[in-house]
Parts: structure tokens; C-alpha cells; sequence
């Protein structure tokens, strides 16, 4: 059974405010209290015939905890001028032309943003949404030929639910912040989709697919899993509540 939430707030800790999510987990066996990379917030897990009262005591106990968690996380990276963002894992100083136009572009471990600076971020994320679609549905359209198989409609979002999924119709849909990852990492989750347009599960027949069809499966589910929530550090603060998966 999935875990239910109970509540959804912000949390005074004192000298901070931040976002706090209270599930019920059926298979929960005690109370845990993590931080969440993603969202910089924090998720009590509650396990059944735990009363919220409770639940809330054992948050105020480890208050002192979550402060420290908290402050060990890195720090969000917002889109502004002069700030540094991986483009493909590769870093790129964001430089503001506000006297030009011609939209976004890379040039030389910079990306340039032109217009006015109110319009800088959304221009940006526009532009690293349409790169990200284009480099994922290059990749896939790839590995779908090398399976012998087609694909549907690629889109881009921004969840952290999934960094992909594929639906029965053979459409794909990826997380677009993946154009902040290494190409081989962005090419794994294509290819990761692709072996679904086949399988549309994860048995022994669709991971012995996949690695045949991408040999670094296994590094690439390593490097998500170490650096995933670091993807969501840049640009306009963090949004859903769960860890990114793989669909």
C-alpha cells in the first residue's frame, strides 16, 4: 500500500521556516524524520497506530536535527547573472546582455540570456526546456532504432516524481531538468524509456533489454541516485515532494 499524506505545511524551527510533509506509511515500522535533498524541506514518515500527536512530539524532539540536516545541504542555485549552472554536467557562467536580443544561447562556458532581467529566469528555463527536449528525444529516437522499435511523443516536464516515463501508447516523458546531467546519464534515462516501449515493467527480461542496449546502465543508476537531487537545485525553487525514480 502507498503512503498517505497527512499533512502539508511550513515549519517554524526558529531560525528558519521550511516545508514539512507528513505521510503514513502502512509498512512504516517507527517514526522517521528525513530531510529531503530536493525540496530542502523535511518528511515525517508515520507508521499505523501512531496518533499525529505523537507523530508532531517526536518532530519537536528532533527539531535541533533537522537544523543540522538542514545546513548541510547545498545551497539552492538561482537563474541571475553570474551565477554558475552545469549545462550537460559541464559549468556555464549565466551572462545578462540586456542591450541584446536574439533570445538564449551557449557560447564558451557561458549562456547568454539577452532582454530585460525580469524575463532573465523564465527566458533561460524556457530555453533549457527546449535543449533538454531536443537532446531526449534525439537520444531516444536513437535507441529506438537500435531496439527496432518507435516512439511516440516526446515532452519535457518539471516533476520529481520520475526523471522518465513511458505511457502504453508510446509516448515518453522525461523531467528536463536532465540537461544538467552528464550526456551519458541523459542518454540512460532515453534509453531506460525506449526498453519500456518493449516491457512496460521491471523484470529480469527488461533490465537484461536495457543493458544491452545501454552497457553503463549501472553506473548511470548510481550517478542518479548520488546526484540526482542536485538537479533540482537550480532555478526557481523546488517543487513536488517526492525522490525521483525511473519509470
Amino acid at each position: 500500500m502507498a503512503a498517505n499524506i497527512l499533512a502539508e505545511e511550513i515549519l517554524d524551527l526558529g531560525d528558519r521556516r521550511t516545508g514539512l510533509l507528513i505521510r503514513r506509511n502502512p509498512r512504516a515500522r517507527r517514526i522517521i524524520l528525513r530531510v529531503d535533498k530536493q525540496t530542502h524541506g523535511l518528511v515525517l514518515t508515520v507508521p499505523p497506530g501512531v496518533s499525529m500527536g505523537e507523530a508532531r512530539r517526536f518532530l519537536a524532539q528532533n527539531h535541533a536535527w533537522a537544523r543540522k540536516g538542514l545546513d548541510k545541504l547545498p545551497a539552492p542555485v538561482a537563474f541571475a547573472p553570474d551565477a554558475v549552472i552545469p549545462f550537460l554536467d559541464e559549468p556555464h557562467r549565466i551572462c545578462h546582455r540586456p542591450e541584446r536580443t536574439g533570445g538564449v544561447w551557449r557560447d564558451d562556458g557561458e549562456i547568454v540570456v539577452t532582454g530585460a532581467r525580469p524575463h532573465l529566469a523564465r527566458r533561460l528555463t524556457d530555453w533549457l526546456r527546449g535543449e533538454a527536449r531536443r537532446e531526449l528525444t534525439d537520444a531516444a529516437r536513437w535507441y529506438a532504432a537500435q531496439a527496432g522499435r518507435t516512439t511516440g511523443r516526446v515532452t519535457v516536464r518539471d516533476t520529481t516524481s520520475r526523471w522518465g516515463s513511458c505511457s502504453r501508447t508510446g509516448n515518453l516523458s522525461f523531467s528536463w531538468r536532465l540537461i544538467f546531467a552528464p550526456q551519458w546519464v541523459l542518454d540512460y534515462v532515453a534509453a531506460h524509456e525506449v526498453a519500456h516501449l518493449k516491457e512496460m515493467n521491471h523484470s529480469r527480461t527488461f533490465w537484461a533489454d536495457l543493458r544491452a542496449l545501454c552497457p553503463r546502465t549501472d553506473d548511470a543508476e548510481d550517478w542518479l541516485k548520488e546526484h540526482g537531487p542536485d538537479l533540482h537545485r537550480y532555478g526557481p525553487a523546488g517543487k513536488e515532494k517526492d525522490t525521483a525514480t525511473i519509470g
